[in-house]
């Protein structure tokens, strides 16, 4: 009995001690990434600032005498040429002060005859002692002092006559003249605070925009380089982006930057020309410009999925050394441009940047690598920084 349930118990413990080990753990799966290798390109660089649309030349009409409009001869909102009649003002006073004013130099031209007679002839009497050399010299004087009075009444009759052509109030410029303040009837003044009408030239329009002195320092510096092949005041191209953000099918032309930088916002003004044969572009509108400054000639670009940032708010990348382990690398980021950001330091051609399965992947990470997909969406990797410069 005692030998037939020994073997019976050991068999029994044998199989509970097997039933009771763990089988060994399978080894943790490699996570695959989509990583993008870092080449260099050309980049154009592209800044948008806010702008404001003006007139290439603007002009005030003003009157230039005192009086009682009669007529006015436009259509507002109409075309008008340089030197076309605008407004009539009541001329009869300023004719009658044009005859006076004619009458006045014909007596001092008669006034000469007389005392110049008067001083011949006391010239010959003097010689003679018919009459004192103090008489000969008044005489004298008396014609010196009418010729001088015809000059006078000579400039009077011209003023009058300027003053009779300021009736008709005529535009100093050709353009679009704008409404207009007075109407038949207005009692007009030289001086007045308010100008009849406003004439502007819009053939070609002025869009003039603010820039932060810091970025076009940076700029000039990069041309000086030779990191970005610059373009000159008169090449550099601009293009608009309109309040409705309809692009602007023509590109202007950036004409100069100003030599002075507002002590209030450190900006600095620059000025683009823009042809504008529709008239689409009217003075006072708020534009968006697209200056295009220069060609980053070795840039790098790194899809925004690539790019994040660490606890200290620095831009980061992923980066895979030789053996296929995942590295942080700080970088410093420009721009972005497109679905990508430009960056200017931390990387180099070669560098393979994870940009596809970054969720939960660390520094030290052995990974399997592949191509990213071309065109793939950030989704699933990080977003682009909303604190980033986006210039």
């Amino acid at each position: 009995m005692k030998s037939v349930t020994l073997p019976m118990f050991a068999l029994a413990f044998t199989l509970g001690v097997a039933g009771c080990s763990k089988p060994a753990p399978s080894p943790k799966p490699v996570p695959n990434v989509g990583i993008t290798v870092i080449k260099t390109q050309p980049v154009t660089l592209t800044t948008e600032l806010p702008g404001r649309v003006s007139a290439v030349e603007s002009s005030q009409v003003r009157p230039q005498i005192g009086g009682i409009i009669r007529r006015r001869l436009f259509t507002e909102g109409s075309m008008v040429r340089a030197g076309q009649l605008l407004y009539e003002i009541d001329d009869a006073p300023y004719r009658a002060a044009v005859l006076n004013a004619r009458g006045q130099l014909a007596r001092a031209q008669a006034a000469i005859t007389s005392t110049q007679l008067q001083a011949d002839r006391y010239r010959q009497l003097v010689a003679i002692n018919a009459v004192s050399r103090q008489d000969s010299d008044n005489a004298a004087a008396s014609a010196g002092q009418a010729k001088a009075d015809v000059v006078a009444q000579q400039g009077a009759l011209q003023s009058a006559n300027i003053n009779l052509g300021f009736t008709r109030i005529r535009a100093p410029i050709s353009g679009r003249i704008g409404r207009s303040l007075a109407t038949a009837g207005t009692l007009v003044q030289p001086g007045q605070a308010d100008a009849l009408a406003t004439i502007q030239r819009m053939d070609h329009v002025y869009v003039d925009v603010t820039q932060s002195a810091a970025d076009l320092l940076n700029l000039r510096a990069a041309v000086s380089g030779g990191a970005v092949a610059g373009q000159g005041p008169g090449s550099a191209r601009v293009q608009l982006i309109l309040p409705n953000d309809a692009v602007y099918p023509i590109e202007g032309r950036l004409q100069f930057a100003d030599v002075t930088v507002d002590q209030t916002t450190g900006a600095v003004t620059l000025r683009a020309t823009f042809p504008n044969p529709a008239g689409v572009l009217l003075p006072g509108l708020y534009v968006r410009a697209r200056l295009i400054e220069g060609t980053r000639l070795q840039g790098i670009l790194v899809p925004q999925a690539g790019i994040s940032r660490n606890e200290r708010g620095q831009a980061t990348a992923l980066v895979l050394g030789p053996d296929d382990v995942v590295a942080q690398r700080i970088v410093t980021t420009d721009r972005v441009i497109g679905d990508k950001w430009l960056v200017t330091d931390g990387l180099k051609p070669g560098d393979r940047v994870v940009v596809e399965g970054l969720i939960n992947l660390r520094p030290g990470t052995k990974v399997a690598a592949h191509p990213a997909a071309a065109g793939s969406a950030p989704a699933g990797g990080r977003p682009a920084d909303p604190n980033a410069s986006t210039k």
